[in-house]
C-alpha cells in the first residue's frame, strides 16, 4: 500500500496492486461499532472493536502479490506521503469544498503501507493499513458529496475527480470502492494518475488497495482484488 514535464510524483520503491480474483467471501453485518443512539437504523458513530495485532504484521507479504508486483513495505513516514498522493491532496493544501480533505492519518503509529510496482508499465498496488475509530460509512458520505475536489498547494492546483463503484464482497464489517484521477494545471501524457480503490473495514482496521496508473492505461483489477482479498484475509485473522 510512475515522465513527462512537471513534477514527478512520488515513487515509494518496488512493489504493486493485486486483483479481483477470490470474490467468494461474504460481507458480514457491522457489529463491531458502536451507535449514537439505540436501534438498529441508527448511524454508526464509532468503532467499537479493536484489532490488537501491529498493523505492519498484518500487511501482505511478498507471496501474496503477483509476481509482476514485488512489495516494499514503505516507512511510517512514507506511508503517510503515499496516502497523501493518493487521495490527491498534499499536507496543508487548501481544499474546494471546504469539509472534502477528509482525515488522513497523521500518526506514524496508525498506518503502515507496502507498494508494489511493475517496472515496466510504471502501475503500482499500494495496500494501507490504517487505525481509525471512524466507521467506513464516514468516508462513504464524504465521497458521495465530495465527487470533485479541488486541491491548492502552492502555485500547483490539483483536481481530484471519484466516482463510486460496486464494492467487493470480502469477509468484512463493510467495503467500498471507488474510482478516481488526479490532474493538475498541465495536463497531457503521464501526467494524469488514475485509480481503482477497494476499500473494507474490520474492527479498528481499515484496509485500502489502491491500483494506480499514469495515464489511461487499462487498471489490472485481477491482480489488485488478489491482494486486496489477502490482506483482508490477514487483517481478519488479527
Amino acid at each position: 500500500m510512475p515522465e513527462a514535464p512537471g513534477p514527478r510524483p512520488r515513487r515509494f520503491g518496488r512493489g504493486g496492486l493485486a486483483g479481483c480474483a477470490a470474490l467468494g467471501l461474504l460481507l458480514t453485518a457491522c457489529g463491531q461499532t458502536v451507535s449514537g443512539h439505540p436501534g438498529a437504523e441508527s448511524p454508526q458513530v464509532t468503532v467499537a472493536r479493536h484489532i490488537a495485532s501491529e498493523l505492519t504484521s498484518m500487511l501482505p507479504t511478498a507471496g501474496q502479490f503477483p509476481d509482476e508486483y514485488p512489495p516494499t513495505v514503505l516507512s511510517a513516514s512514507d506511508a503517510i506521503g503515499a496516502d497523501a498522493d493518493l487521495r490527491g491532496i498534499p499536507s496543508g493544501a487548501a481544499v474546494d469544498p471546504v469539509g472534502c480533505a477528509g482525515s488522513p492519518p497523521s500518526d506514524p503509529a496508525r498506518i503502515a503501507a507496502t507498494v508494489g510496482t511493475d517496472e515496466d508499465t510504471r502501475a503500482s498496488i499500494t495496500v494501507e493499513l490504517i487505525r481509525t475509530t471512524d466507521p467506513l460509512a464516514r468516508l462513504r458520505a464524504q465521497l458521495q458529496r465530495c465527487g470533485t475536489v479541488h486541491a491548492q498547494h502552492g502555485p500547483v492546483t490539483n483536481t481530484i475527480v471519484t466516482q463510486p463503484d460496486p464494492p467487493a464482497p470480502v469477509d468484512a464489517d463493510d467495503s467500498l470502492a471507488w474510482r478516481r484521477t488526479v490532474s493538475g494545471q498541465r495536463g497531457g501524457p503521464g501526467l494524469t494518475r488514475s485509480m481503482r480503490a477497494l476499500a473494507a473495514q474490520i474492527g479498528d482496521v481499515r484496509i485500502i488497495a489502491t491500483y494506480l496508473t499514469f495515464g489511461a492505461d487499462k487498471p489490472d483489477m485481477t491482480a489488485l482484488d488478489q491482494v486486496f482479498t489477502a490482506a483482508v484475509q490477514d487483517v481478519r485473522k488479527g
